[in-house]
Parts: structure tokens; sequence; C-alpha cells
């Protein structure tokens, strides 16, 4: 479920073009060597803020999305993420 409200946000953001050529996707690295999408950041109350931009092909979308303690993918997010604690700032790999 995530990674659908992810992927939603990210499509959101790029709107419904797609790409006009179908080996341009072969040209873009696969998802698993991709180190990071972005950053995350954690604040004083607990609030996680993560700013991601989707991987190729273009268009490139990028969104920021907030997780309060008491959102349902908190926890999820959380773990992704390996941990982070208040002030912290993290990279944000993938979801594969």
């Amino acid at each position: 479920m995530l990674r659908r409200r992810v992927a939603a946000a990210l499509l959101l953001v790029a709107g419904s073009a797609l790409p006009a050529a179908s080996d341009q996707m072969t040209k873009n690295p696969p998802c698993q060597s991709v180190k990071s999408i972005g950053v995350a950041h954690m604040t004083k109350d607990g609030v996680i803020t993560l700013r991601i931009r989707s991987l190729p092909p273009p268009p490139i979308a990028e969104a920021e999305l907030r997780y309060a303690p008491d959102d349902q993918s908190y926890v999820e997010i959380k773990r992704h993420l390996g941990g982070i604690a208040p002030g912290e700032w993290k990279s944000v790999r993938p979801w594969c």
C-alpha cells in the first residue's frame, strides 16, 4: 500500500506523460543500483518528511511527503529508512 501511495504522489506531480521511445527505458539504471531518491528528516515532534524524486525515464517528478507518528504508514517509513531520530537527516533508498 505504501509503495502505491508514494508512486501515486509522484505520478500526480509528473502528470500523465509517458516516454516516447521504449529504448529509452533500457538506457536507465535498474532501481536496485540507485542509492538514493532523496532525503528524509525527522522533526522534534517526530514528523518524518520525505523529499523524493522519481527514477528515470523522464519525466522526473518530485514530491514532499509528511508522515506524523499517528499515520498508518509511519512505522513502515521509519523501518525503510533504517530508523531515524529527531533532528536527523537520512538518505532515502528507492522502493524496489
